[in-house]
């Protein structure tokens, strides 16, 4: 049975990702779309606006076949463990082709500079060279492509998908990368821009739905509609709580002493998560890597428990329809990893890390008990004909 991969947030699912699994049906009609997807927060180090439940049920309804989760400690990381953990997660489920946006559309320029990256000894050395002189990592990382091999590649997906293939390239997996150009390259953009906007751009402006309601499918807008908008500043509160009453701040994951001192001189002055950010964050780090240090002291992620998560314990399944449901029955006996559907009370300690995240997640929340119960009680499988 041929299969497609897609790493995706879908925070939230728009028009351009329905636009990919179009494409994708119309080259591979007959292939199983499985996608591997960030749970409750995201790579961003923010939380999804909606649930991965949710999330993923939106996939399904508009294409997708089948929904795995990234786990929390590779979600909520740079693009290396994020990369990692997706291509990982689709190769042991024996899919044979990852179909990833990309703004040049050139898969042999990226194929050629994932490859010189990953086998040049003095890559690294230059990133951090140029990290030294003030560049942030995607400008260091640009600069070095640029002079070891020529090419100019400085757009989010051409970048991810580097790290993708270079993900490939470095485990020896048999997963074929392919890309297809993006539509829309305003991916910075606050502003919504057509029918086919950026998810910054629709995230900004998640309050007014009718100004976004051409941006989402009809079945994005009705969940937006009526189920919870989790916002970054609802957690601001307790994230605030945590700095000031935490002595060593340095022990949670991805904190550093520096950024340590500086959270502790600007969390009385902040108000906000953007305030807070803006006063601590450097000229060479990037926003994202602020907001996912953040992430992880509202979490209560240590270093130590970081250092015990470094490999891919399990699958765990979001959602999926009767194709999704074929393909895992006709591919069980060589899928080497457990497949989990529901949590039990077997004690594993990256699942007790999604359990212990989720409870944050709904914690503003009124509604946070039935949120959180999901975990045990979602039903995961959704026949096709009620796809509706």
């Amino acid at each position: 049975m041929a299969s497609v991969g897609i790493i995706a947030e879908y925070n939230p699912f728009h028009n351009g990702h329905l636009y990919q699994i179009q494409q994708i049906k119309k080259k591979y009609p007959n292939d199983t779309i499985i996608i591997a997807m960030s749970g409750n927060f995201t790579q961003r180090g923010e939380p999804a606006i909606i649930d991965k439940w949710n999330r993923a049920k939106i996939a399904i309804n508009e294409g997708a076949d089948l929904v795995v989760e990234i786990p929390y400690h590779f979600a909520t990381q740079s693009a290396d463990y994020f990369s990692y953990a997706g291509i990982t997660l689709l190769e042991k489920l024996k899919v044979e082709k990852l179909i990833f946006g990309s703004e040049s559309n050139n898969i042999n320029d990226i194929a050629d500079i994932a490859k010189a990256q990953l086998e040049n000894e003095n890559f690294d050395k230059l990133v951090k060279i140029y990290s030294k002189f003030g560049y942030n990592y995607p400008t260091a990382l640009s600069l070095t492509l640029k002079d070891l091999t020529g090419k100019i590649i400085d757009t989010p997906n051409d970048i991810l998908g580097i790290t993708y293939i270079k993900t490939i390239l470095k485990y020896g997996y048999k997963i074929k990368p392919e890309s297809i150009k993006r539509t829309n390259n305003n991916y910075n953009s606050k502003k919504i821009n057509g029918s086919i906007s950026s998810a910054t751009s629709i995230r900004e402006n998640i309050n007014n739905l009718e100004k976004i309601k051409t941006t989402i499918p009809q079945k994005t807008y009705q969940l937006l509609s009526k189920e919870t908008i989790h916002k970054k500043d609802d957690y601001f509160s307790f994230l605030k709580y945590k700095i000031i009453t935490e002595s060593n701040l340095d022990q949670y994951h991805l904190v550093d002493k520096d950024l340590a001192i500086r959270l502790k001189k600007e969390i009385l002055h902040s108000t906000s998560y953007e305030e807070l950010i803006q006063k601590v964050k450097f000229k060479h780090q990037t926003y994202s890597k602020i907001s996912r240090a953040l992430l992880q002291i509202l979490c209560n992620y240590t270093k130590s428990q970081a250092k015990e998560n470094k490999n891919l314990e399990y699958i765990r399944l979001l959602s999926f329809n009767d194709k999704g449901k074929s393909y895992l029955n006709i591919h069980k006996k060589e899928i080497e990893l457990p497949i989990i559907s529901k949590i039990s009370k077997e004690k594993n300690r990256m699942l007790e890390l999604e359990l212990n995240t989720t409870k944050i997640y709904v914690l503003p929340y009124i509604n946070s008990e039935s949120e959180y119960k999901k975990e045990y009680q979602y039903n995961l499988y959704r026949k096709e004909k009620e796809n509706d």
